[in-house]
């Protein structure tokens, strides 16, 4: 990955970080879909420079990365985040510096968190009929179950199963990401969330490149 754009988020006190972070990458999953290749892979990966903060864990910075500039300009992001322009700054295109270490993210399974979390989201779902308030607003009032993992997660909705399924049965899913330390940058292929793919038990996958 020789090419990079950045996006902040820029969450105020009506739209909490976590809310943004599942608007944006919502719409940046849907971007990759529609960009998606003839395999279904992504020529267009993932990258979160803040992992590990204090709070909301992905931080308010993420990447986008490309093999080549041409790539990230056919995506044209802020097409895709037109109507979040208020809540995102998104920087030109730039060429990745040169003491980038390699770095990988990966969707983790967690057992029995899909589950947990749609009965909370479920859960809000009534209260905001109820009471007539955002979900976002009952989701942040109702206790977060508790997981194996501690890992940060955004919720999703797939496009790909959206459209198997023409909206029938889709639900929102806490996509879990993990952060995977490298040893060289490793070339491989990366799914429609930005994020490596497995390539089998055992076997390294993909790299972006740390700054």
């Amino acid at each position: 990955m020789d090419y990079y754009q950045e996006i902040t988020l820029l969450p105020d006190s009506t739209i909490p970080l976590d809310f943004l972070w599942q608007k944006v990458y919502q719409q940046i999953h849907i971007a990759l879909v529609e960009n998606k290749s003839e395999a279904g892979d992504s020529e267009v990966a993932v990258a979160f420079p803040e992992y590990g903060s204090v709070g909301f864990r992905l931080g308010k910075k993420l990447r986008l990365l490309a093999k080549t500039e041409k790539t990230l300009t056919q995506l044209n992001i802020s097409h895709w985040l037109m109507r979040l322009a208020d809540y995102v700054h998104i920087k030109s295109i730039q060429a990745v510096p040169e003491h980038a270490t390699p770095i990988s993210y990966v969707r983790q399974h967690v057992k029995g968190a899909k589950r947990l979390e749609l009965d909370r989201y479920k859960k809000a779902q009534l209260y905001s009929v109820k009471l007539g308030q955002p979900i976002e607003v009952c989701l942040s009032a109702i206790k977060e179950p508790q997981t194996r993992s501690r890992l940060p997660f955004i919720w999703m909705e797939s496009q790909q199963t959206k459209s198997k399924t023409e909206g029938d049965g889709h639900r929102p899913f806490p996509l879990f990401i993990r952060c995977v330390a490298a040893k060289e940058a490793k070339a491989g292929t990366f799914n429609c969330y930005g994020l490596s793919q497995s390539m089998g038990k055992g076997e390294e996958v993909a790299t972006v490149p740390h700054f």
